[in-house]
C-alpha cells in the first residue's frame, strides 16, 4: 500500500500539484486584472456615491432577510430529506437542488408567473391588495429562490454525517421529537447550519439574473449592488470596477467565515458519550 506512517504523507502525486495551481491562477488571475483596473485615487469617492451606498444598504438588507427565509424554509426540508425516508424522496431533493444549476434569469421568469400580477399565486394576491412583482419583496424571494439549495446542502450533509444516535438515545429517555431537536439535533449539526446560512447570505449578495427578471432595477427599491454594477458598466466603467471588488471583498469576508474552522460533528452538552 501507498502509504506512510506519520502526518507529512498527503497521497497527492506531485503533478496535481500543477494542476492545482492551474485551477487556482484560473480564479485569481481575473481578480488580479480586475484589481489592476481600479481607479484608486477615486475609489473612494466611486463606493461612497447616493447610488452606490444605496444599493450596498439594500444588498445587505435584502440579503439577510433572505438568509431568514433559508433557514426557516431550509431547516426542516434538510431534516426530511435526510432523516425521513419516504416514496420521492429524490425527486424531491433534485427538485430542491433545480436552482444551482438552472439559469438564474429562469429562475426569475418561474417566480414572475407565480407571484406577479397575472401569476398563479400573483393574481389572489392582488385582489387581496398584495403587490409582490418589483418590489423589495421581491428582491428577497428571488434570493431565496437561488440560496435555498445551499443551505439544504449544507445541512442535510453535516446531518448525515452526525448520525442519529444522540437523538435515538434522547428518545429512549422520554424526549418529545421537539425537545430532542432542539436541545439535540440542531446542536449537534450547528457548524454545518451555521455554514449554509453563511453561504446562503453570500449567494444572495451576488444574484443579479432571477433579481432583474422578477424585481427590475427600481433605485432605492429593487436595485441591489449586482444590478448597479450592471448599469455602471454602461456609464462609468470606473465606478463598476470599484463596486465590484467592494462585492468581491464582501464576498470573501463572509465565505471565510463559514471555513474558519473545522465542521466536527461533537457530541450536544449532556449527551451520551
Amino acid at each position: 500500500m501507498n502509504r506512510r506512517s506519520g502526518t507529512g504523507y498527503t497521497g497527492i502525486p506531485p503533478w496535481i500539484y500543477a494542476i492545482a495551481a492551474a485551477g487556482a491562477l484560473f480564479v485569481l488571475l481575473p481578480l488580479v486584472a480586475m484589481v489592476a483596473k481600479v481607479n484608486w485615487p477615486q475609489f473612494i469617492p466611486l463606493i461612497t456615491s447616493e447610488a452606490s451606498l444605496t444599493a450596498l444598504g439594500l444588498s445587505l438588507r435584502t440579503s439577510a432577510a433572505s438568509t431568514v427565509s433559508c433557514i426557516v424554509l431550509g431547516v426542516p426540508l434538510a431534516l426530511v430529506l435526510a432523516r425521513s425516508p419516504f416514496p420521492g424522496q429524490r425527486l424531491l431533493r433534485a427538485f430542491v437542488l433545480l436552482p444551482l444549476v438552472l439559469p438564474p434569469v429562469v429562475g426569475g421568469i418561474a417566480l414572475l408567473y407565480t407571484f406577479g400580477r397575472q401569476g398563479l399565486l400573483g393574481r389572489n394576491l392582488e385582489l387581496a391588495g398584495i403587490r409582490i412583482a418589483f418590489s423589495s419583496t421581491a428582491v428577497i424571494l428571488a434570493q431565496t429562490f437561488v440560496a435555498l439549495p445551499f443551505l439544504v446542502v449544507s445541512l442535510e450533509g453535516a446531518l448525515r454525517t452526525a448520525g442519529n444516535k444522540y437523538e435515538a438515545v434522547a428518545a429512549t429517555l422520554g424526549a418529545h421529537p421537539t425537545t430532542v431537536l432542539r436541545r439535540v439535533t440542531i446542536p449537534l449539526v450547528l457548524p454545518g447550519l451555521a455554514s449554509g446560512a453563511v453561504l446562503s447570505f453570500a449567494r444572495s449578495l451576488g444574484e443579479f439574473g432571477a433579481t432583474l427578471t422578477f424585481a427590475g432595477s427600481l433605485q432605492g427599491v429593487t436595485r441591489t449592488l449586482p444590478l448597479e454594477i450592471y448599469l455602471q458598466r454602461e456609464t462609468d466603467a470606473d465606478a463598476a470596477v470599484a463596486l465590484s471588488l467592494v462585492l468581491v471583498a464582501v464576498a470573501v469576508a463572509v465565505v471565510g467565515l463559514s471555513h474558519r474552522r473545522p465542521h466536527t460533528s461533537t457530541a450536544p452538552q449532556g449527551a451520551p458519550q
